[in-house]
């Protein structure tokens, strides 16, 4: 299976959690896009760029 440069998504909860999804599949309930999308090492980057309290958004 070759992979692509866009082959992931980061996607964001309601507790602002985030994760990497396939992209071009369907976002399980309660996730949506967060506007970012490459390849697995890209997206995993992202998150650590921009998820700095890891906390849910209700402890916080």
């Amino acid at each position: 299976m070759a992979g692509g440069t866009q082959d992931y998504q980061v996607v964001v909860n309601i507790e602002a959690q985030y994760s990497i999804w396939r992209a071009g599949r369907d976002l399980p309930d309660g996730w949506s896009e967060a506007g970012f999308s490459g390849s697995k090492e890209q997206c995993l980057a992202h998150i650590d760029t921009v998820w700095t309290d890891l906390r849910p958004l209700s402890a916080r």
